[in-house]
């Protein structure tokens, strides 16, 4: 079976193919942005129209965290928007049955019922800091699921909570919470600070889980030859920032003084993904919250020492 990975790079889509090789799939498909822009339609519909593709797991994206999400609102909105049509579209045309989208939590309300479950979708209003996002990512949930209703094909949505791990972005103004602290954390260590400035106020909870078992999900489902539908991808377990920016300090070896700064935004108060649809089928996230800090702390040091 040949697999394309859209989106191999990233976080997420190295993730994937890393999981797929440890599985046995040696026919997977990449390209770097420099060989194939999915922006442009033509050049994506030639790309599957040339290769024979089995399997799409799609996880081309724009992502970023709070800052990202609310400054590059059009960005994010435009590129994943075209992004997920082109690839879609294009391997519908060239006869590709099965294919895996990979969204994102935020396309839930912002005030949804906790833990969220998939039925929440479009009964709410948005969080307003990254609503572009959002609804891109809800486009390509609705384009899979028209998609199979039309066209007979065989799309699957995925979406998981926050998530971290290796190649992940730990710059401390467009990359997410997790590998922000990760990073602040350790600089702040070695400057030998007192304090560490935390966004926000502490008080909303998150989820987090490691980017391989999100990986792992998306190959489970892959063999259990699902066929269409949505579901959340998540460890069923959250925590508050400040209890995430106190466990960051405790593996990184930070022992100073966390400070809270107010005036940046908190975004939704809680987001915990209701998992009981995967979890009834067989799988759950295997890593837990400490070894996952403690791991890409690792690649983090790995990553600082050619890049930062």
């Amino acid at each position: 079976m040949r697999i394309f990975v859209a989106g191999h790079a990233g976080m997420v889509g190295s993730a994937v193919v890393r999981k797929l090789r440890a599985a046995g799939y040696n026919n997977i498909v990449t390209r770097s942005h420099a060989e194939l822009d999915l922006l442009r339609q033509h050049d994506t519909e030639r790309f599957f129209a040339d290769e024979t593709i089995d399997y799409v797991v799609l996880a081309a994206a724009k992502t970023g965290g709070i800052h990202a999400n609310d400054t590059y609102r059009a960005e994010f909105i435009f590129e994943n928007l075209m992004i997920q049509a082109n690839v879609i579209n294009a391997a519908k045309l060239a006869g590709v049955e099965r294919l895996l989208f990979l969204g994102s939590s935020c396309i839930y309300p912002r005030d949804s019922d906790q833990p969220i479950s998939e039925t929440a979708l479009l009964t709410g209003t948005l969080e307003a800091t990254n609503e572009p996002y959002a609804i891109a990512k809800i486009a390509g949930v609705k384009l899979c699921e028209n998609y199979n209703r039309q066209y007979g094909t065989q799309y699957v949505s995925v979406m998981p909570t926050n998530l971290y791990g290796p190649n992940d972005n730990y710059d401390l103004q467009n990359g997410h919470v997790l590998p922000a602290l990760i990073r602040k954390a350790h600089e702040a260590k070695q400057r030998g600070d007192a304090e560490l400035m935390v966004w926000g106020s502490g008080k909303p909870r998150r989820e987090f889980m490691y980017v391989d078992d999100l990986a792992d999900a998306c190959v489970f489902l892959m063999e259990n030859g699902i066929a269409d539908g949505l579901f959340n991808v998540g460890t069923g377990n959250d925590i508050t920032i400040r209890e995430l920016a106190e466990l960051v300090m405790e593996i990184v070896g930070f022992e100073g003084k966390i400070v809270f700064d107010a005036t940046r935004p908190d975004g939704t108060p809680r987001k915990l993904l209701n998992v009981d649809r995967l979890s009834a089928m067989g799988w759950t996230a295997p890593t837990d919250l400490r070894r996952g800090i403690a791991l890409a702390y690792a690649d983090f040091c790995a990553q600082a020492s050619v890049t930062l």
